[in-house]
Parts: structure tokens; C-alpha cells; sequence
């Protein structure tokens, strides 16, 4: 039951967090490319690799690494903003958004992970 209660507080806080890191990036770059998904994707990923590199017990994993990581990331939002992009008639920005997300995300988990 604890670590039902961590994965639930640590998502209680990572969702808001997400909207609003979303919604401040996106109005600070003001394009058609959904820089706000891609900043929380990959700020969620470095946070995962600490958490998963270092030496965290498990109720920090349950809170961080699954609960507010979890939450913060949104890769189905990278999903639903691909499919827009692509019906937008803006395939670049699709592919782009793809590739970048991937690698930057990879980069970021394995660069969190090589850190901790």
C-alpha cells in the first residue's frame, strides 16, 4: 500500500507540472512545433536515468521514477502531436518531433543514469 500511495503522490505532482512546464514553454516559443511535450519528454527521461543509475531506494524509485516521472512524461501526447502535425500538412516537423524526442530522450536517460 505504500508504494501504491509514493506512485500516487509523486504523479499528483507530476501531472500539474507537466501542464504548466507545456503550457509556459509552448507560449515562450510560440511555433508550430510542440516544444513543450519535447522539453517535459526529455527533462522526464534525465530524471528516470538518475533515479534508475544511482543508488535509490525503493521508495524514492515509487516516487520519483515511476509516480512524477510517469506523469511527467507524455509520450502520447508526442503521439497525438505527431498525428496533428502530419494532418497539418507539416511532415517535417512530424518526423522531426519524432527523431528528436527518441534521441533526445535516450541521451537524457542515459546521460541521468551515467551522472548518478
Amino acid at each position: 500500500m505504500t508504494t501504491f500511495l509514493l506512485v500516487v503522490l509523486g504523479a499528483a505532482v507530476g501531472a500539474p507540472a507537466r501542464y504548466v512546464t507545456d503550457r509556459w514553454v509552448q507560449s515562450v516559443h510560440g511555433t508550430g512545433f510542440p516544444w513543450g511535450t519535447f522539453v517535459v519528454n526529455v527533462v522526464a527521461s534525465f530524471v528516470l536515468g538518475l533515479v534508475v543509475g544511482g543508488p535509490a531506494p525503493h521508495a524514492v524509485a515509487a516516487l520519483v521514477g515511476i509516480g512524477f516521472c510517469g506523469s511527467l512524461s507524455t509520450w502520447s501526447t508526442l503521439a497525438y502531436d505527431v498525428v496533428r502535425l502530419t494532418e497539418d500538412g507539416t511532415r517535417s516537423f512530424a518526423v522531426l518531433d519524432v527523431l528528436a524526442s527518441v534521441l533526445a530522450g535516450l541521451g537524457a536517460a542515459g546521460l541521468g543514469f551515467a551522472l548518478a
